[in-house]
């Protein structure tokens, strides 16, 4: 098999974890034992950083956390607006609500200590108090912070008894206090904030730091991996810039984001009320990022994270179709996309995909039905299609062949019989009244997983699935949720051009 970027690693993942956690008890120290520390980007499956640095771990945060869970303790926000018009997380396709419930469940079974959850900006939305009915009526200990009064402006009122005081302390035990969410403006800077004005009231000289894999301060302002944190993060219009409190402050060049920089003046203003002195000349100081110094192929890195920018393209595009995003977004990743000097068809499964599709359009011989191709990028660079037919989605067909492929069975044999797919769409169209009888994606797992019990090759070919994880895949049109929740067990990296596979307005 012929080397591909998917084989090869840019990325050093024992001596970040090692760097990272010296950093943080180095940072803890600092302020008398007591740091709230602000994790940025996804505490649990980071599947973002592991696409653009190839040999990251998605779980690298909690291998963290491990490191120093002796000392360190976590709270999880959540912003009570996202809760209310049930944001997605779309790595897994569930809301954040559901994905704070998720977490949790994961922080316990790691044996991890969860403090508590913070619902922020709370002004009693129904759907908020349902979340916090639901975690209380489970033994969850459940705070609710609103809006800061005099923020961003009025420095004055922000430490006061009417804006952080307004808030109930959440009593913390250990000397880290990790403060995370499910995702980004979720609240956890002000929670920070509000805690470490708690604290010095109570006399502890808390003192705060940022935990942010991206954008990396020391790889140039264009590097690859920082365009590509730019296109992750299009939606909420975050822009990497030169931080320029650090560059007047030590002279030397380090990238933030925009976000950071603008909010600098007011927090540093709010640190220096709350604790008597500047703490920090620059919010690049104030992060203890240290995954630059994990990349261990640069070339690597920037392959892999091209890849990921033309990925976000298409993922907004199919995101503006169904009315998610808006249409500044797609622009804004089509124009990153531009200024590394890509186009969508640089991702090899791309035009595979739409060739299968125009296949299948040049033989459907005057009927009106909408043909559909995929392709995927097997470990040895090969790339394998399928077309919708009469019995399954192209999403099936193709994943199929791709079994087969690895499990070197020929094409012409059958790994499901038309039969027993005929006498599923039959139960389909009895139980439920479809009138779609072919086998989506999670269907056809499920019918192979029953069928490899007696089929040797169905066997086979089902034990070869695992092999998929990472895999490249595009489709011609939007995979319905059927085949979209069958390639998320598989861990492919799925994309899709923005087309809708039927004219109906309800897709089950």
């Amino acid at each position: 098999m012929k080397n591909t970027i998917k084989e090869k690693t840019g990325f050093d993942n024992e001596k970040y974890l090692a760097e990272q956690s010296f950093e943080i008890m180095n940072r803890m120290k600092r302020f008398d034992n007591k740091l709230y520390l602000e994790f940025g980007g996804k505490i649990i499956c980071d599947y973002h950083a592991a696409r653009v640095l190839p040999g990251f771990s998605p779980d690298v945060k909690v291998q963290l956390l491990n490191k120093i869970k002796d000392n360190a303790e976590i709270i999880l926000c959540i912003y009570a607006g996202d809760i209310e018009r049930k944001k997605i997380r779309a790595d897994f396709g569930i809301t954040y609500d559901v994905d704070v419930l998720r977490m949790m469940d994961e922080l316990r079974e790691r044996e991890l200590d969860l403090s508590a959850v913070v619902i922020t900006r709370f002004d009693n939305q129904p759907s908020a108090k349902i979340f916090k009915n639901k975690l209380e009526r489970r033994g969850v200990k459940v705070y609710t912070h609103s809006f800061t009064k005099g923020y961003p402006t009025d420095v004055d009122t922000i430490v006061s008894e009417e804006g952080y005081g307004a808030n109930e302390f959440i009593k913390t035990t250990k000397p880290i206090v990790i403060v995370t969410g499910p995702g980004p403006c979720s609240g956890k800077l002000a929670t920070c904030l509000s805690q470490i004005y708690h604290e010095h009231k109570r006399g502890v000289q808390a003192g705060y730091a940022k935990f942010e894999t991206f954008p990396i301060w020391n790889l140039p302002l264009k590097h690859p991996a920082n365009v590509a944190y730019e296109a992750a993060t299009a939606d909420i219009k975050d822009v990497n810039m030169i931080d320029p409190f650090h560059l007047e402050a030590t002279k030397e060049t380090a990238v933030n984001y925009n976000r950071d920089i603008e909010v600098f003046p007011v927090l540093k203003r709010i640190l220096t009320k709350i604790m008597g002195e500047g703490v920090y000349k620059s919010p690049t100081e104030m992060g203890v990022n240290r995954v630059g110094f994990g990349i261990t192929n640069d070339d690597v890195v920037a392959g892999a994270a091209k890849q990921e920018i033309i990925r976000r393209f298409f993922r907004y595009s199919c995101e503006y179709a169904v009315g998610f995003v808006d249409k500044d977004t797609v622009e804004r990743a089509a124009l990153l996309m531009e200024d590394v000097g890509l186009k969508p068809e640089d991702r090899k499964v791309v035009i595979p995909a739409r060739e299968a599709m125009a296949e299948g359009e040049r033989k459907k011989k005057g009927h009106n039905a909408i043909f559909c191709g995929a392709a995927m990028e097997l470990p040895d660079g090969t790339i394998v299609t399928g077309k919708n037919s009469p019995l399954m989605h192209a999403s099936s067909s193709l994943v199929l062949n791709a079994a087969k492929a690895l499990a070197g069975i020929p094409d012409s044999v059958h790994l499901l019989s038309p039969a027993s797919i005929e006498s599923i769409g039959r139960l389909k169209a009895d139980l439920s009244g479809k009138k779609d009888l072919t086998l989506d994606l999670e269907e056809t797992l499920i019918a192979l997983s029953i069928n490899a019990a007696t089929d040797p090759s169905a066997k086979k070919a089902m034990e070869k699935l695992k092999s998929l994880k990472g895999m490249e895949v595009h489709v011609s049109h939007m995979p319905t949720p059927g085949d979209e929740a069958g390639f998320r067990q598989l861990g492919v990296n799925l994309t899709s051009e923005p087309n809708f596979i039927t004219s109906n307005l309800y897709i089950s």
